[in-house]
């Protein structure tokens, strides 16, 4: 691995070639991008990526110029800076692309499971066993099986007589579907293998020639389902592969849980002669103003995560190097969204998402009343309201770490849009009610509009969350029983002893 590379050192792999890429079937325009970036270590333009491209053989660059125009180069893992583009190392999709390049081997080694030879199958002469029932029918009965072998086969497994009711009983056990029904021996010839007996009870004839049919029927489903065996997952490997999965998951989860992160807003963006740091974990809020802006920037090297608007502009204009720090992008992940199919567009702007996902009026204050404050040095004012506009931010960042997505209302529209600042594997409000109903406790939530600042947690209500009978939905219902929309709510806890598992 070189170190001297910042991209590959982030990510833990030694510098890649293009040439070997390019041979990767899944390998396209977009990838080969991330590809050529790896390599350099550093951002490029569209016209130096094609010009590599002709040197590894993949296009001429004219051709290559082209193809990286059309694919949207400047979507995540990838973003513009200037005239160049750049690669977040950090990024979910980089990642996966470096194992679906053939970067880097896989994060663990694939689970195997020795299978035991499964033993001979008897003879025809040898009745049937309940286990090999349960082999056979694992997917439930076949839909050319009769009701008459159905039951041949239950009372030899059994060894003698049975009620109807029993057999019934045991055959639904095991298939959802049967033609067997309690009356079933009403329509049975005279000399047929199973007979009703005064009692009512089932009795089977041994010696008949159906129910040697039967067994062998039983027996060579058995040996049809161990032949395929060996191209089906297998039960035991699937949960240890997710347990495994959920284990790193949640490793990786308290680890970003731990990073020190700060959220930066300056005014104005271009060149900043005020600029607020709040810190996230915290809930502090310093700012800066005039020649105290240097110094801000300085402070920015605390923090192992740094959020901002347009983030890789603004640290560029402080002449600060980001090095190996995340960065979160405020900015809204979509520009626009199409209304109907006539192709009319709303353009999506940062109030716009503010005020859907956190109930904010007013989130930002307008250009002009800023600039007169800068002006005429109303510094008071100007702190004042550039601490609002942050805290309208930290709303926003909040929300979509909750949530992993902010909410977009306008008209009709109520959608919701992945925030761009959340790795898949940090826990959101989902995970936090399948806690809450795993561990039976409630949990605090803030619902409607953004919490306070001062006491966040005032207008905290309690929820619990149950499940309906399949255990996979989940909801959140009030101490009165009403049901709480998910994307209302603006903060959540654990009560009791697991409240440090939180998010808001």
């Amino acid at each position: 691995m070189n170190t001297t590379n910042p991209y590959c050192h982030a990510l833990g792999i030694p510098v890649p070639h293009l040439e070997q890429a390019a041979r990767v079937p899944d390998a396209n325009s977009s990838s080969l991008l991330i590809v050529a970036l790896l390599e350099r270590g550093e951002p490029m333009t569209l016209e130096e990526v094609a010009a590599r491209f002709e040197g590894a053989g993949v296009a001429p660059a004219e051709r290559a110029l082209a193809s990286l125009k059309r694919c949207r180069p400047a979507r995540a893992p990838i973003y513009r800076d200037g005239n160049r583009y750049a690669l977040d190392p950090h990024d979910h999709d980089t990642d996966l692309w470096t194992f679906r390049l053939g970067l880097r081997p896989p994060k663990a080694p694939p689970l195997t499971l020795v299978r035991p030879e499964p033993p001979p199958l008897p003879p025809p002469e040898t009745p049937l066993t309940v286990g090999e029932l349960d082999q056979a029918w694992r997917d439930g009965l076949s839909g050319a099986w009769s009701a008459q072998r159905t039951a041949i086969c239950v009372l030899d497994a059994h060894g003698g007589a049975m009620q109807p009711e029993d057999v019934l009983a045991f055959v639904r056990a095991r298939s959802r579907w049967t033609l067997l029904s309690a009356g079933s021996a009403r329509y049975w010839r005279r000399g047929a293998p199973v007979r009703a007996r005064e009692d009512g009870a089932w009795e089977l004839d041994p010696a008949h020639d159906a129910v040697r049919s039967a067994r062998q029927a039983v027996r060579e489903r058995v040996a049809t389902i161990r032949r395929w065996a060996d191209l089906r997952p297998d039960p035991v490997v699937l949960e240890a592969q997710r347990k495994r999965f959920e284990r790193e998951r949640a490793e990786h989860a308290e680890r970003l849980a731990r990073m020190r992160r700060v959220l930066v807003h300056a005014y104005p963006a271009a060149a900043p002669k005020a600029m607020v740091l709040v810190d996230v974990g915290r809930r502090q809020v310093r700012t800066f103003l005039g020649e105290e802006v240097v110094q801000a920037a300085g402070q920015l090297a605390e923090y192992d995560i740094i959020a901002a608007v347009d983030v890789r502009a603004f640290l560029r204009t402080l002449h600060f190097d980001p090095g190996e720090r995340r960065l979160g992008e405020l900015e809204p992940p979509h520009k626009t969204t199409r209304l109907n199919r006539w192709g009319r567009t709303l353009k999506i702007t940062l109030s716009m998402l503010v005020r859907g996902s956190c109930g904010i009026s007013r989130p930002f204050g307008e250009e002009r009343v800023l600039r007169g404050y800068l002006r005429d040095g109303k510094d008071t004012k100007l702190r004042r309201r550039l601490e609002a506009d942050a805290k309208s931010l930290f709303a926003l960042y909040q929300y979509g770490r909750l949530h992993g997505a902010v909410r977009l209302r306008w008209g009709f529209l109520d959608e919701m849009i992945p925030a761009p600042w959340v790795h898949p594997d940090e826990h959101t409000l989902h995970d936090l009610m399948s806690r809450a109903h795993e561990l039976g406790v409630p949990l605090q939530v803030v619902v409607g509009s953004a919490p306070g600042w001062a006491d966040p947690w005032s207008r905290a209500r309690l929820a619990r969350v149950p499940a309906d009978e399949s255990g996979w939905r989940r909801w959140m219902v009030d101490e009165q029983g009403y049901v709480i929309s998910e994307a209302d709510v603006q903060a959540a806890r654990l009560v009791g002893p697991h409240s440090t598992l939180r998010n808001g």
